[in-house]
């Protein structure tokens, strides 16, 4: 069973999503939070593989709880998937910043739903990467990367840097296999150093990191 937990401050919403979850024999809703605080300390409480989370909350907003989830390091097996309105959403890209596996558009049709969450409790991080990566890039155009942010890429060997540009562009495994002629099990490897020496918890922040030290800009392909 895949454990969810809901936070949101509207209890239609959650209700809504509870009845969505539970039509399926493998997902169960195990609690859910109206503000940030609770969905911290019910995380802390409940250990589930997947938080459902929304941006705007009282107390602590969705940021700050999924900063405080990813900040403690007995939940790292917990995987925060960000609910919005608007994929053009600043927040969002501080919360993939902050560690959120990715995010959801509340209008999401139900099974695209239940097979995201899933997606996710897998270990795959990054459900639409062409969405994600509109999103950093949108708002990567307000900030030149830095000294600071360029040497982040000290550690990283010249294929790292080529692995971390093409994960910054979306591509998957297999397709960075194709364009550096490896295999797709040799680009995830290359793929798992780069996350070890960037400190990154997963594809969703490579992502931002390759544009935030200005490996890949805005607008490239």
């Amino acid at each position: 069973m895949i454990r969810v937990l809901l936070a949101d401050d509207q209890t239609v919403v959650r209700a809504g999503f509870r009845a969505l979850l539970e039509l399926t024999d493998d997902l169960v809703v195990v609690a859910e939070a109206a503000d940030g605080v609770r969905a911290v300390e019910l995380t802390r409480g409940t250990r589930p593989d997947v938080v459902l989370m929304d941006i705007r909350m009282p107390r602590a907003d969705g940021l700050e709880a999924t900063r405080r989830i990813v900040a403690d390091r007995s939940l790292d097996a917990v995987r925060v998937l960000v609910l919005t309105t608007y994929e053009a959403d600043a927040y969002v890209f501080e919360a993939l910043r902050a560690g959120a596996a990715g995010f959801l558009l509340k209008d999401i049709d139900p099974d695209d739903l239940r097979a995201a969450i899933r997606t996710v409790a897998a270990g795959q991080s990054l459900l639409a990467p062409a969405v994600t990566r509109r999103v950093i890039e949108e708002f990567s155009r307000l900030k030149a990367p830095g000294t600071r942010a360029r040497q982040r890429l000290d550690p990283l060997t010249d294929r790292e840097r080529e692995v971390l540009a093409l994960v910054g562009r979306g591509l998957s495994n297999d397709e960075i296999g194709q364009r550096l002629i490896m295999s797709p099990l040799t680009a995830k490897t290359h793929v798992s150093r780069v996350m070890t020496k960037l400190g990154a918890r997963d594809r969703a922040q490579l992502v931002v990191a390759a544009y935030e030290t200005g490996l890949v800009r805005p607008g490239e392909n």
